[in-house]
């Protein structure tokens, strides 16, 4: 393999590689990105994976002769960052070494050979992704990432509950809506969009792991972004934006009946502030129990009362002034859940439903009705 590529370019591919190669692996070449150069398409393709979660992207390079290799992924990142904005001559030895050159520098850096990279899951590292054969869509870019950030909060960390470490995606039966739904047992979160286009060819009912769906808001999230090619097959989900792909290996398992948690016929439903709440939660919870974090909130005519307490440490108390004229009522929450809630949900207003102190809160931004948060009660 031998080319030369803007190091901006290089920089740009080998920076989404970052989060993807595992550093404590038990297969040390998963730390490595594979490096894969084309003289027919004049592109350098750079790819990583740990076997649940790949990426790839495509850059335009001139490739004066074909081949691969499998090199540290955040040393070659940390070299290009260190190198001058010049061009970059890449080129790699038969004891599978890249030397790099730019401007008067040159780097030798031990490597691997390519035919050591496991295959990349969802699709083969040498052959384009194939999006035609995987059912999908398109999503605007933003769309998505604001679906991903008001529901990934909620997906579970617990490995033993494996079909919660995740994000369940499906389509609403005949509409052209779209809806996530994450839980961990003690908070749920779901939102929906309509997309405006014909959904029926997408796999519905689908769990997407964490990790993937991290990785695609990042892709979402980037500045070019406009469309992604959001698309499942078997037990792989794949998403393209030009010519970065993102593999994931999809979360086996049943999503449990979330319809059956959100509240339903609540007696007590207020308007408020989310700001003042959110800060209020945070001074407060900082004399709560450590591991609980909780809190209780009181609310009263016009008021709401948020307080902790915590033998070994002292307690806390603020009153927040709102418009309720029901019968008093107490509850308590785990604040970092309330918080979480409304950090996601990210509205000015939100509306609070409560039916009572066992049963779970439910909290909606005032400006949207298709995206909700549930939060489970603690006993006080």
């Amino acid at each position: 393999m031998k080319l030369q590529i803007e190091r901006d370019e290089l920089l740009r591919g080998l920076g989404r590689l970052q989060a993807v190669a595992e550093k404590r692996s038990s297969m040390p070449i998963l730390s490595s990105a594979l490096l894969s150069a084309n003289k027919e398409t004049g592109k350098l393709e750079v790819a990583a994976t740990d076997l649940e979660v790949s990426i790839r992207s495509g850059h335009e390079a001139s490739v004066k002769k074909d081949g691969g290799i499998a090199v540290s992924a955040r040393k070659l990142y940390d070299i290009a960052r260190e190198l001058p904005s010049e061009p970059i001559v890449l080129e790699t030895t038969q004891n599978s070494y890249l030397k790099i050159k730019c401007d008067r520098t040159n780097i030798s850096l031990a490597g691997a050979d390519a035919e050591e990279y496991p295959t990349l899951p969802g699709f083969e590292p040498q052959e384009p992704a194939d999006m035609d054969s995987a059912k999908g869509v398109s999503i605007h870019a933003h769309i998505l990432s604001q679906m991903i950030e008001r529901t990934l909060y909620a997906a579970s960390l617990d490995e033993t509950r494996y079909n919660l470490n995740g994000v369940f995606l499906e389509v609403v039966p005949d509409t052209d809506r779209l809806r996530l739904v994450a839980t961990d047992g003690h908070r749920l979160a779901m939102v929906e969009r309509a997309l405006g286009e014909d959904l029926s060819s997408l796999t519905s009912g689908v769990i997407i792991p964490r990790k993937g769906l991290a990785e695609l808001k990042r892709l979402a999230d980037e500045e070019d972004a406009h469309e992604i090619d959001l698309g499942f097959e078997g037990s792989s989900g794949l998403a393209r934006k030009g010519d970065v792909q993102l593999g994931m290996r999809l979360v086996e398992g049943e999503f449990p009946a979330y319809q059956q948690v959100i509240p339903k016929n609540a007696d007590v439903k207020l308007l408020l502030n989310a700001e003042p709440l959110r800060s209020a939660l945070r001074r407060v919870a900082l004399l709560s129990a450590e591991r609980s974090r909780a809190v209780k909130m009181e609310f009263e005519t016009n008021k709401l009362t948020i307080s902790s307490s915590n033998p070994d440490v002292g307690e806390a108390r603020e009153e927040l002034d709102i418009d309720f004229t029901g019968e008093a009522l107490a509850i308590g929450f785990n604040a970092k859940y309330l918080t979480d809630c409304l950090t996601a949900l990210d509205a000015k207003e939100v509306h609070l439903a409560l039916k009572d102190p066992n049963s779970p809160a439910e909290l909606k931004p005032a400006n949207d009705d298709e995206s909700l948060a549930v939060v489970m009660p603690m006993r006080l």
